[in-house]
């Protein structure tokens, strides 16, 4: 007896490439307007030329596509969790976690900045292994901002 053939998402993480830009870059603006609400949006806008002309060209960033569509992101500089973000649409089906566990994979140790007003972003770090270790403002927004690092030792 034949089974019938599921149709399976195929999800992948690989590294970013320049022609993922566009992509990269809506999809951070879209999360960060979401998750930082407490941020005028004007400040999220005004950041798009930094991402896509030195922050992203300066790190090691790897995109989470499920067919062909770009979902997700991780960029780390060094030591640094710099960015993960995950499309809106996405949430809440664990992209997040895995583009973690990627980045993981990559370092022994790693270190982020979150807002404190971002309680969801802070859990999901608490929650992966992530300690909170100092607690500053940062100096582009003002906001509170917690210092949190994950060491596999």
């Amino acid at each position: 007896m034949d089974l019938p053939l599921l149709e399976q998402d195929f999800i992948m993480i690989r590294p970013y490439h320049r022609a993922d830009s566009d992509a990269v870059l809506d999809l951070w603006l879209k999360a960060s307007l979401q998750a930082h609400d407490f941020v005028p949006q004007a400040f999220w806008h005004e950041q798009l030329t930094a991402m896509r002309d030195h922050y992203l060209p300066q790190a090691e960033t790897l995109v989470l596509e499920e067919n062909d569509q770009v979902l997700g992101f991780v960029s780390l500089h060094e030591q640094r969790l710099a960015a993960l973000f995950v499309s809106p649409h996405a949430q809440g089906r664990g992209l997040g976690r895995q583009l973690l566990d990627e980045a993981k994979r990559r370092r022994d140790r790693l270190e982020l900045g979150v807002y404190c007003a971002n309680a969801r972003a802070a859990a999901f770090y608490r929650a992966n292994g992530f300690v909170t270790v100092a607690e500053t403002h940062d100096p582009h927004t003002g906001q509170p901002e917690l210092t949190m690092r994950w060491s596999r030792e």
